[in-house]
């Protein structure tokens, strides 16, 4: 056999160091193949437990502020349209009412008082002179089929005062409703308009029971109504009728707005009472009745004319099985609370 230079077969002590030095290695290489192992589990093992109470710990933090939303949850404070949604604790009103308190700004509170709605007035302004705006200018503008009813006069704080206009007896609701938009056109148009900078028109069968304060000044002011607040659109009360002035189409609407309050300039008022006029008229001329009355005729002009300022159901409010939660109650419907007994509790209440 043919022999290759380089390659020499090692015999003696040389042989053995190299055997001996290779099971050196092979002994060390499995030593550090089990400790790296081992090594490797231990860490796998340390750090799955830490990542699981991590994940723990996240869960339960995500758990803990999911039931602080569900206890809680955010108010919007604005409308698609950039108009303020106004809560009466929020910064923005507080900060609102501290601007315009050294400023003297008329007022004026349109209220319309007929038939059994008598027995209301009294309660409305001993609690208006609370909380209705304190410390500013303002005048009760009261339209009655029975005068005495102010009968003797309430006594009213400083810069407030009261006038009262006589007008023909409404004894039934859904006249006095189709005529309380032509009364308030004729009441600014005659008078208000000159004495005032904004006017406001409420039922009077509602109590002030929280501060309402210079944070619903606006152009255009229109009330969330509080059953239907958060509810989708498909749930509004909307006039569906086509053949009324009232209609609203499927793909109009943002909110539905409660006829309890409502308010703004005196020229913004005009118009909307004197458009909610004629279009009262001309389905009073067809013999059409809108379904809401006065309030479906409001929140048609509302949708063509978007409020500039929306006020939370806090300024409109009373107890329900559908009213939504608010963080403070401010006016109160006393008509509407007792629509919402069952009969029981109507008698109990004297309603």
């Amino acid at each position: 056999m043919a022999r290759f230079p380089f390659c020499k077969i090692t015999t003696g002590p040389i042989r053995t160091a190299r055997i001996q030095l290779f099971l050196y290695c092979f002994l060390l290489s499995l030593i550090i193949y089990f400790l790296h192992g081992r090594k490797v589990t231990i860490s796998l093992d340390s750090s799955h437990s830490i990542y699981g109470a991590m994940e723990r710990e996240r869960g339960k933090t995500l758990t803990d502020m999911t039931g602080v939303r569900a206890a809680g949850p955010q108010t919007p404070v604005k409308t698609s349209w950039g108009a303020p949604i106004v809560w009466g604790d929020n910064r923005n009103s507080v900060w609102r009412r501290a601007k315009f308190a050294e400023q003297g700004i008329r007022i004026g509170l349109f209220v319309l008082v007929v038939g059994t709605y008598a027995q209301f007035v009294r309660r409305f302004i001993y609690s208006a002179e609370t909380h209705f705006l304190p410390g500013q200018m303002v005048t009760y503008y009261i339209l009655t089929d029975n005068p005495r009813t102010l009968d003797p006069p309430v006594e009213l704080g400083p810069e407030r005062q009261m006038k009262v206009f006589p007008v023909t007896e409404l004894p039934e609701w859904d006249r006095l409703a189709y005529r309380r938009m032509v009364l308030l056109a004729d009441a600014i148009r005659d008078q208000i308009g000159s004495e005032v900078e904004y006017i406001f028109c409420a039922d009077v069968d509602q109590e002030f029971v929280g501060l309402v304060g210079e944070e619903i000044l606006g152009d255009l002011v229109a009330t969330l109504h509080p059953e239907l607040y958060g509810m989708a659109r498909n749930a509004f009360p909307y006039e569906v009728e086509e053949i009324s002035s009232a209609c609203v189409e499927e793909d109009e609407g943002d909110y539905y707005y409660t006829s309890e309050l409502y308010g703004g300039l005196v020229s913004e008022m005009y118009s909307l009472a004197r458009a909610c006029s004629f279009l009262i008229l001309q389905d009073q001329a067809n013999k059409v009745t809108a379904r809401g009355l006065e309030e479906s005729y409001l929140n048609r002009y509302l949708i063509d004319h978007r409020p500039s300022c929306v006020l939370s159901p806090e300024y409109s409010w009373w107890n329900s099985h559908l009213t939504a939660p608010v963080p403070a109650q401010r006016l109160v419907s006393k008509g509407r609370q007792c629509a919402a007994y069952d009969l029981q509790k109507r008698e109990q209440h004297k309603c």
